[in-house]
């Protein structure tokens, strides 16, 4: 084939937060992240809104304006140690919680922990997940095989983070589809005093043509779009059988767009 998918605008990579807890300094790093336009999703648990140290249910939706709220259980629950039924009402509810003042359907999660039993992946669909994230760092650039147990690139407390991070811009476009994906707690950042961990992490990012800054359901959708394209034996001729605009790139460098349920003939 003399095509290949590629993100929107035509980048070649794809750069996203994943911060979890909905803690007070969420406030602080949602600044920084506006500051250099990038995207994250941020994993509430929607029981512990306004407790001490956690942000107010009422300034979720406008404090995370832009960005992602995602599911991360009612009470962060440890999955693993629960019963199912406990297991269940932890993510529906969290979800409804959450919905409630996103005002969208909230569709992703991580693991609480980072810990989740055995089969648990394969049922988040029942309950209207399409991606959970774990915190098992590949430390690579890997579009995940499966979204429902997405292992991050790392936490920001990986010691060469910066030297991945100048690896990431420099990372060749043949690759294929490739993201970056940090992962932590806002409260990290105050606990270490170490604010200018992500300002330069971010900083580094500011220019670059090629990435693409995402939230972590934008990604999880384009994916799989992409993922769900059907083409002709040949591979000449393309259907978007999704929802999702997609970005096609030609051999000769030529980007094409592929609407929703259109068709392409190369």
């Amino acid at each position: 084939m003399d095509w290949k998918v590629v993100f929107p605008q035509g980048a070649t990579k794809a750069l996203t937060f994943s911060y979890d807890d909905g803690r007070d300094h969420d406030r602080r790093l949602v600044e920084i992240l506006n500051k250099h336009s990038l995207k994250g999703t941020f994993h509430l648990n929607s029981g512990r809104l306004g407790m001490p140290g956690h942000i107010e249910a009422s300034e979720a939706k406008d404090l995370y304006a832009g960005h992602e709220i995602s599911c991360h259980g009612v009470e962060h629950l440890w999955l693993s140690h629960s019963p199912e039924d406990s297991i269940i009402r932890e993510l529906w509810e969290d979800r409804r919680g959450l919905e409630s003042l996103a005002h969208y359907p909230v569709r992703g999660m991580s693991y609480a922990f980072g810990d989740y039993p055995v089969g648990l992946p394969e049922r988040l669909p029942f309950l209207g997940i399409e991606y959970a994230r774990t915190v098992r760092s590949t430390f690579s650039f890997d579009c995940p095989k499966s979204f429902l147990e997405w292992n991050p690139t790392c936490h920001h407390n990986a010691p060469n983070l910066m030297e991945l991070a100048e690896r990431f811009v420099k990372f060749p476009a043949y690759k294929g589809f490739s993201i970056f994906y940090l992962w932590g707690h806002s409260y990290e950042f105050a606990d270490q005093g170490n604010w200018n961990v992500i300002e330069d992490f971010c900083s580094s990012f500011d220019g670059a043509k090629d990435i693409w800054f995402a939230t972590n359901i934008e990604i999880c959708r384009y994916v799989n779009a992409a993922r769900y394209l059907a083409t002709s034996v040949d591979g000449n001729m393309i259907q978007n059988r999704s929802g999702a605009n997609l970005s096609i790139r030609k051999s000769s460098g030529e980007l094409l767009a592929l609407e929703p349920g259109g068709e392409l003939s190369l």
